[in-house]
């Protein structure tokens, strides 16, 4: 995902696509456990989606604390 795609989500909307992409995170990383994947770079692809999601929610709340002061 790219970030300008995740700059036009809301607050809620981002933090629903965090926990969905945990859940898919969690469930590779099992798999990987059992059987090696056929890409083993989308763990490093999906760790990367958290992070970016979670620094845009980030900037989204400070900008939404600076316009309330």
């Amino acid at each position: 995902m790219k970030t300008s795609e995740i700059r036009e989500l809301s607050i809620k909307e981002i933090e629903e696509r965090i926990e969905n992409e945990h859940n898919f995170l969690f469930r590779q990383r099992l798999n990987h456990a059992i059987s090696p994947l056929d890409n083993p770079l989308k763990l490093r692809e999906t760790r990367r989606n958290i992070a970016r999601l979670n620094t845009i929610l980030n900037q989204k709340k400070s900008e939404l604390k600076q316009a309330k002061k």
